[in-house]
């Protein structure tokens, strides 16, 4: 091979090179553009898709009333029995709620959730009659008499804001209670999703 033929195939080598080169570049440029894309088009679709809630709320105030009970140790004819001890506490909470969405909500249930060491303990809303006759029982319970939040029967119309006050009550002592580690509600919708709501607030012990 003489000089000219090697200059010359250096010269193709090297300009094959700086070629290659600029096809790896653009194929780079275009991995980057393509990815780019890809992102954008499914930040779009999760934004278009996600569904405004139906309702939000505020839980506006939360009462704690542990209660000790023991029979008398007789029964309803006066003969001797063994006395038994109940240990509850009534969870009374006040909330609000309002409805985001073009059509009724019917609140079918709502449950108070507290947290334990063994799990979560559950409790279920008493309807605006086992409300009403807690202060019948207990006339002089430390707790605000409010309007009554029936879990049963309430209906939140389009863009309506409804405030009310429920119990609930646990089997457990005031020591369990006390050693909780969370607190929260669900309010289940009929043919909707649940909201769920955590006490921002203060739980004021009774």
């Amino acid at each position: 091979m003489s000089l000219l033929q090697q200059e010359e195939t250096e010269v193709d080598d090297a300009a094959l090179g700086e070629e290659l080169t600029k096809g790896t570049s653009h194929v780079v440029i275009a991995a980057i553009i393509a990815t780019v894309v890809v992102s954008l088009a499914i930040a779009a679709y999760v934004f278009l898709e996600q569904k405004p809630p139906i309702a939000s709320g505020e839980i506006v105030a939360v009462w704690a009333h542990p209660q000790h009970t023991e029979t008398s140790g007789l029964d309803a004819s006066g003969a001797p029995m063994p006395k038994q001890e109940v240990d509850q506490v009534m969870v009374f909470t006040e909330v609000r709620l309002q409805n985001h969405t073009d059509h009724p909500l019917y609140l079918s249930n709502v449950l108070t959730n507290a947290t334990l060491a063994d799990g979560i303990h559950s409790s279920y809303a008493a309807n605006t009659g086992d409300y009403q006759r807690i202060f019948v029982a207990y006339p002089t319970i430390p707790v605000p008499h409010n309007t009554p939040l029936s879990p049963l029967d309430t209906t939140i119309n389009p863009g309506q804001t409804v405030d009310g006050t429920f119990v609930s009550a646990f089997k457990m002592t005031k020591q369990d209670w006390d050693a909780r580690k969370k607190l929260d509600y669900t309010f289940n919708f009929r043919y909707q999703p649940s909201l769920e709501l955590a006490p921002q607030v203060a739980i004021t012990e009774q």
